[in-house]
């Protein structure tokens, strides 16, 4: 029994033996697959509300309109259309207009929208960037490029009030000018209609002109990339600022501190950019664009214009009304809240001095002496 077992055993020594080896041949089992990341959301485009671009449109446009006034005027009706034309617009619209635009020049800035649009791709981070900019404008000042951004802004709407505020200086000069005519001292009809519609045109937000939204709204999308260059000359085409065709000189640098408007439009212009500045985000643009001092200049100019007109009976004195109140006030107000400097106004010449009567002095009469007797 003893000598049968003995083979059986080797057979199956050999068949584990075989097994174990077939075993170590095997395929070993897959890897696990890696984890699967998910990629970060792309961050948002840049976005600026249809509203904002409207507004920057409606102050581009009365700023235009305004600032081609021309000071040869012939007759009653032609001063009674230019009135029409400079009383066209309402105090607080035409601020956020002008702030409007000023965001849509700093979108052209290539170093101010990048340097934003570092803080757009980490979500958290991006809602912190809006969080402090809605809480405090004055922290879009803090990005690279605002400097060459605020320049853009300083110059621009600079150059648009200084072309208004000089165009009413020559109208100013005119209602002098004009009185060598006849008709001019003759007396306005209906004084009193064309103050009701002075009122009643500043009540009323200005229009935009939809082929110049079509131009700003593409200008405010699309950043032009432009190498440093000299800076252009303050009265520069607005056109050629904003085509982005061209190949644009680089803005210069403008430190701070810079007004509130300025200020208030690169914050503006940093929502955009952070993609936070749509038709959505409207009610926290209007609270950006909040600025009282801005507004009370606006408001003392019109406020002064009526006034001018309430009392303004020839021809001559309208033609006055207009230079002065509608025209240089409007342009010095656009020209002190961009913070560019006041065209030097020599001072007035000093009053000719009244020549001073001399006393008459009367000759005593001779004293008679008495003869004695």
């Amino acid at each position: 029994m003893f000598l049968n077992l003995r083979p059986r055993a080797a057979i199956t020594a050999v068949a584990l033996a075989a097994a174990s080896i077939l075993a170590s041949c095997s395929t070993p089992p897959a890897a696990p697959p890696p984890p699967v990341v998910k990629a970060p959301p792309p961050p948002p485009p840049i976005t600026l509300s249809s509203k904002v671009v409207e507004r920057a449109s409606a102050f581009r446009g009365y700023m235009q309109r305004a600032g081609a006034i021309d000071a040869n005027f012939q007759n009653g009706d032609q001063i009674q259309a230019s009135l029409k034309v400079g009383v066209g617009y309402e105090q607080k619209h035409f601020l956020s207009g002008a702030m409007s635009y000023g965001a849509v020049l700093a979108l052209q800035d290539p170093t101010f929208v990048s340097s934003v649009r570092a803080f757009a791709a980490d979500p958290a981070q991006r809602q912190q960037v809006i969080a402090a900019l809605t809480a405090d404008p004055a922290y879009a000042v803090g990005f690279k490029g605002s400097d060459t951004a605020a320049a853009r802004i300083i110059d621009t709407l600079g150059a648009d009030g200084l072309k208004v505020y000089q165009a009413g200086k020559k109208v100013k000069q005119a209602a002098y000018d004009v009185q060598r005519v006849a008709w001019s001292k003759g007396f306005v009809t209906e004084r009193d209609a064309r103050l009701a519609y002075a009122k009643s045109a500043s009540a009323t937000p200005a229009l935009a002109d939809t082929a110049d939204v079509a131009q700003l709204q593409q200008a405010a999308l699309t950043t032009v990339a432009a190498p440093p260059a000299p800076p252009p000359a303050p009265a520069a085409s607005i056109d050629a600022a904003l085509d982005t065709t061209a190949a644009p000189a680089g803005p210069r640098s403008a430190p701070p501190p810079y007004r509130p408007l300025v200020i208030r439009s690169l914050a503006v212009a940093a929502l955009a950019a952070l993609g936070a500045a749509g038709d959505d985000n409207l009610p926290t643009i209007d609270a950006i664009m909040a600025e009282p001092s801005s507004a009370s200049c606006l408001n003392m100019a019109k406020l002064n214009l009526y006034q001018c007109l309430a009392v303004s009976k020839p021809h001559y004195e309208d033609i006055f009304c207009l230079g002065q109140h509608v025209m240089i006030d409007t342009g010095a107000c656009v020209i002190k809240a961009s913070g560019a400097p006041m065209p030097y106004e020599p001072p007035p010449p000093p009053p000719p001095e009244k020549p001073t009567a001399k006393k008459k002095t009367t000759a005593k009469p001779a004293a008679v002496k008495k003869k004695k007797a």
